[in-house]
């Protein structure tokens, strides 16, 4: 690494999308010069189950080496490594890390996981590239880019499919590049191996080493997740740990000692999921309810027991009233703050 790459120059350059970033990948490799002095790492958020064949795609679009990541590489200039399905894709002073640590913004890979360890370990020489996608991966990931002296680059939110990961970078982080495609692909050409004034001026912050050792061991107790802010309100949807509430700048961000991390945008769409899922439950049990009634009415007529055949209907009856309301609920798109269509 170091004998192909020039410490004192920006030559790793991190890459994050989501839905409507796989064209825009494709895009911009396509543009990119194949001899640039530097390497590259894309995650983009992919089903667990589901072999990404991304880096396939890539290597017929550029010249460029395209590997899909694996874990323990050593890193090679012009080569582009790839996050695999259910994997954390990090950045180490040794080459890469593939960890199945705990999921940021609901994702595994996440962008945040490896911005951030691209920037605790690389500093200045690091440029985040943020592309299309869907709520707000990436935006923390790219503030810790930033603040130790790398450059942000992001997709212009009107061009992007999906404009919120674009949209949530601008609003959180002083973004040095604001472009289409075609424009970032020239920009990001003339800024790798550009020189470093002074690499040692962005010290790392100790929340940014905690959360990376989080991601690498997956043992948050142990690597000091409750020294990274204060307890907050809210319990962690998929372990119902508590939450250490996360303050950086204006984004605000939460994590519990099991060691999953949300922003706000990804804990409020897990809590929807969690109400969701429960409000079917309770509708599932209140149907077999009434259908348990009903067949121990049948069953009391039967045997002529007609005062339990009505008491059991009339309980039943009371239960289809009551849970019309209830589906309802459970039907309309609104109550998660979603429109119709």
């Amino acid at each position: 690494m170091k004998e192909e790459l020039d410490e004192n120059t920006r030559n790793i350059v991190v890459i994050g999308t989501s839905a409507g970033g796989f064209q825009a990948l494709i895009e911009l490799f396509e543009k990119l010069p194949a001899d640039l002095p530097a390497i590259f790492l894309v995650v983009l958020h992919i089903p667990a189950h589901q072999p990404s064949v991304l880096h396939s795609i890539l290597s017929r679009v550029t010249s460029m080496r395209v590997v899909a990541a694996q874990d323990g590489q050593t890193l090679k200039a012009g080569t582009v490594y790839v996050a695999i399905a259910d994997r954390h894709l990090m950045l180490t002073e040794a080459g890469i890390r593939l960890t199945r640590g705990p999921k940021e913004c609901r994702m595994r890979p996440a962008v945040d996981v490896l911005f951030r360890s691209a920037a605790v370990n690389y500093g200045s020489r690091v440029i985040g590239i943020i592309l299309s996608g869907a709520l707000d991966d990436g935006t923390a990931g790219l503030w810790a880019v930033k603040d130790r002296g790398g450059l942000a680059c992001v997709q212009d939110p009107a061009e992007a499919m999906l404009s919120s990961m674009p949209e949530s970078a601008i609003e959180h982080v002083n973004i040095d590049f604001i472009g289409t495609i075609v424009m970032l692909a020239k920009e990001l050409t003339k800024m790798i191996g550009s020189r470093i004034e002074d690499p040692t001026l962005h010290e790392v912050k100790a929340r940014h080493i905690i959360e990376n050792l989080i991601s690498l061991k997956g043992n948050g107790l142990e690597a000091g997740v409750m020294e990274l802010g204060k307890v907050s309100k809210f319990t962690c949807p998929d372990c119902h740990g508590v939450l250490v509430q996360i303050e950086e700048g204006s984004i605000v961000r939460f994590r519990c000692h099991t060691g999953h991390a949300f922003s706000m945008k990804s804990l409020i769409s897990e809590v929807n999921d969690a109400i969701d899922a429960g409000l079917w439950d309770t509708l599932r049990a209140v149907e077999e309810r009434i259908l348990l009634l009903r067949q121990m009415a049948k069953k009391a007529e039967a045997v002529g027991a007609s005062g339990d055949a009505t008491e059991c209907t009339r309980q039943a009856n009371i239960a289809e009233k009551r849970l019309k309301p209830l589906r309802e609920l459970v039907l309309d798109p609104k109550f998660f703050g979603h429109e119709d269509g």
